[in-house]
């Protein structure tokens, strides 16, 4: 199997892309796996994604099951995608039977529905299948999905003794024995026990008197972020799942809830720069297109609102000129201003920070945007005032830049809360459709402001 190193780090050359490519066209089978032995399955997967598909699929057929199984999970997505449709249901199954239940399900779920009953049915071995089954059946996003079968659990009436001879078999279908379990007769979960009180306790002692009964869990159906939540906030490293009858179902590691949280960060990421949908820089041209659109369309209906706004107070710009000029400013200070408020919100809903009622936030973020929004009015009317002269459109300027603010700051704040108490992703609130209502909401401010100031 292909080792991991230590105090050794990876770096991906083209000089050893170049090796591999060589020593493939070669078909050099032995020195090819030496080579690779050298380095860990994740840097191996980053070697495979930059070969060609002809190339990652003779590499990967070429190494044992065992070793090419944990590289396949570190593969990009399109990548493994690629590599699957060339490989043989046999050739899956033999893959994924060296994988833990949770990490076999999340491949075997990427496959058409088709080659999944074919795959699962050339898996020898019965249990595996049925827990890959089962985990099959369960909603994405939900517990159930992200959970392994492989755990270590002890009935509460074993002593410790017989639980040392019986947990040595289950041991060994576990990666990490991160705690031990606790059951009742009825397979429910009870307790837990770390391995240093087994370690420790007598022989003769019972389960039930050595095990704690405080244990965090979760529920089959919880949705994936409220299990991180969970996770971060006890610090854990896994955590049992039960179904609604206390049952014992399985196990989640930190290393899956690692890369729920960074999924979601690059799904909020798209989400705050105006791109729908799961994109990457190498998708085609017409996918990018798709995710990109709706929000650029949006902004383009956001610039046809402000210049409809524009056009109707037309007349201001005859008499005061000046106004039109700082109109630039105003839109980008209630983008930012909006952007700002809105981040913060979904940073603190996204860590649970969020505390208190709306009109609490919405008082504070007034009074906020009230101070900084005089601060920098106070700044822009000395500035017009002394490089233009003019007292009262200086005035006018510098009172709609304050209300602007304020306004911008209470949509920013507003609107992702309002998305969340809906049930809908807030992340979507700092991207255009924060930038492109506050634009035009600030035009129009600043333009009615001017005009009951200026007494037009």
């Amino acid at each position: 199997m292909i080792e991991e190193k230590d105090n050794i780090q990876f770096e991906l050359t083209d000089e050893l892309i170049e090796q591999v490519e060589l020593l493939v066209a070669k078909h050099d089978d032995k020195a090819l796996k030496k080579l690779l032995n050298e380095f860990h399955y994740a840097d191996v997967a980053e070697i495979l994604d930059e070969l060609n598909l002809e190339d990652s699929v003779y590499v990967i057929k070429l190494l044992d099951s065992e070793t090419t199984s944990d590289i396949l999970t570190e593969l990009d997505e399109d990548t493994r995608e690629k590599v699957l449709e060339n490989l043989s249901a046999k050739e899956i199954a033999e893959e994924v039977e060296e994988l833990d239940t949770d990490d076999a399900a999340d491949i075997i779920a990427e496959l058409p529905e088709e080659r999944q009953a074919e795959v699962i049915s050339r898996i020898e071995d019965e249990e595996h299948r049925e827990e890959i089954t089962e985990l099959l059946t369960y909603d994405d996003d939900t517990a159930g999905s992200l959970m392994a079968k492989e755990l270590v659990k002890v009935y509460e009436t074993w002593t410790v003794a017989g639980c040392l001879r019986r947990i040595r078999g289950q041991a060994k279908e576990v990666t990490r024995v991160h705690s031990i379990y606790v059951v009742n007769k009825q397979e429910k979960l009870i307790g837990r026990l770390s391995l240093k009180d087994l370690i420790v306790a007598k022989s003769e002692q019972k389960i039930a008197e050595i095990s704690k009964d405080s244990v965090d869990y979760v529920n089959v159906n919880d949705d994936v972020e409220d299990v991180a939540k969970v996770m971060a906030k006890y610090d854990l490293e896994a955590i049992p799942v039960v179904d609604d009858n206390q049952t014992l179902l399985g196990r989640i590691t930190i290393d899956d809830i690692v890369d729920v949280l960074k999924e979601e960060a690059e799904k909020d990421y798209q989400m705050a720069a105006g791109i729908t949908g799961d994109v990457e820089a190498d998708d085609s041209i017409i996918e990018l297109t798709r995710a990109r659109l709706p929000w650029l369309f949006l902004g383009l209906v956001g610039g046809v609102g402000a210049f409809l706004i524009m056009e109707g107070f037309q007349g201001i710009f005859e008499r005061y000129a000046l106004l039109f000029f700082f109109t630039p400013l105003i839109a980008a200070m209630a983008g930012n201003v909006g952007v700002q408020s809105s981040a913060i919100i979904v940073q603190g809903l996204a860590n649970d920070d969020v505390k208190g009622s709306i009109n609490s936030r919405l008082i504070k973020e007034m009074l906020l945007a009230a101070l900084n929004g005089t601060i920098l009015a106070v700044f822009l009317f000395l500035f017009v005032w002394a490089t233009k002269g003019d007292f009262t459109t200086a005035l006018a300027i510098s009172i709609s830049l304050i209300v602007v603010i304020i306004v911008a700051g209470l949509i920013g704040t507003f609107v992702p809360l309002f998305l969340n108490k809906r049930g809908i992703d807030p992340a979507i609130a700092t991207g255009p459709f924060i930038t492109t209502s506050n634009d035009i909401f600030g035009i129009l401010i600043y333009f009615w402001i001017a005009k009951l100031i200026l007494g037009i």
